[in-house]
């Protein structure tokens, strides 16, 4: 708990936190805006035209994309989070001190994966709440109700409380991977910014290739379309079920975190 509580420390005594945070909201305002005008197209009865399907057509399924507005640039902002708290140990030149005031380098990593699950489970708490606040009021003047007893909306939640906190310990196990700061932020948000549209479009290619849509579905190997899937609800020709996504990105985690050890375990610290 020490060593959780100091790097808790070390992120609140830094501003990189505050310009993180600022990012996601705003991030939440534009895709509540977005999720806001999709939901009542939708439910309006024009969803074909978007290719939403009925499962999607719900009042439940859009609340709970109301609910989760935000979702992607704030997993890329937690994931930045959890790659600055490897990163800043080589960037200030503390590794060294860090790792002789605690020889056993496996508990200092657990000490910030720990924190990092923390830090997520902070930012989806307060996204989740503007969401929550901003929802249930648009979804009331609406006449749809909050939806907040459906099951599909809960999980949504749920899951989506999940999916921060991992990605919190993939930014730890990319910043054990790829110690050098610049490097490994520049490389971890290309790959998900533009990476996650370049994949999406090989596998576009990739189906018309074999011709069969049915390729489309292992998209949800990528960890960010695993995001979206485990809180989406219905499913598609070109979806797998949520608990796919689910499964992909607790996969993802568990490498992570093993591979973050085990390179620090090894790794020579000057």
């Amino acid at each position: 708990m020490n060593l959780v509580r100091s790097e808790l420390l070390k992120i609140r005594t830094t501003s990189t936190w505050w310009w993180l945070a600022l990012g996601a909201f705003v991030s939440i305002a534009l895709a509540f805006a977005f999720n806001a005008w999709y939901a009542v197209t939708v439910l309006g009865g024009d969803g074909a035209e978007f290719g939403a399907s009925a499962q999607q057509s719900t009042p439940a399924a859009q609340a709970a994309n109301i609910y989760t507005s935000g979702q992607y640039l704030g997993l890329m902002f937690v994931m930045l989070i959890g790659i600055l708290m490897v990163t800043n140990e080589f960037f200030h030149q503390t590794a060294t001190t860090t790792f002789l005031t605690t020889p056993r380098r496996t508990s200092v990593i657990v000490g910030k994966l720990v924190a990092a699950s923390l830090l997520g489970f902070f930012f989806w708490l307060v996204t989740t709440l503007i969401d929550l606040a901003a929802g249930t009021i648009f979804l009331s003047l609406n006449d749809y109700g909050t939806q907040l007893g459906e099951w599909p909306v809960q999980r949504a939640l749920l899951f989506n409380l999940l999916a921060y906190a991992i990605w919190t310990v993939l930014g730890v196990g990319i910043g054990t991977l790829i110690t050098n700061q610049l490097g490994a932020v520049i490389t971890a948000a290309v790959l998900y910014l533009i990476g996650t549209q370049v994949v999406g479009l090989l596998f576009l290619l990739l189906s018309n290739v074999l011709d069969s849509e049915a390729v489309l579905k292992w998209q949800v190997i990528w960890p960010a379309v695993a995001s979206q899937v485990m809180i989406a609800e219905g499913t598609s020709e070109f979806t797998p079920s949520w608990w796919v996504g689910a499964l992909v990105l607790i996969g993802y985690a568990l490498v992570s975190g093993v591979v973050g050890v085990l390179l620090t375990r090894r790794r020579d610290i000057a």
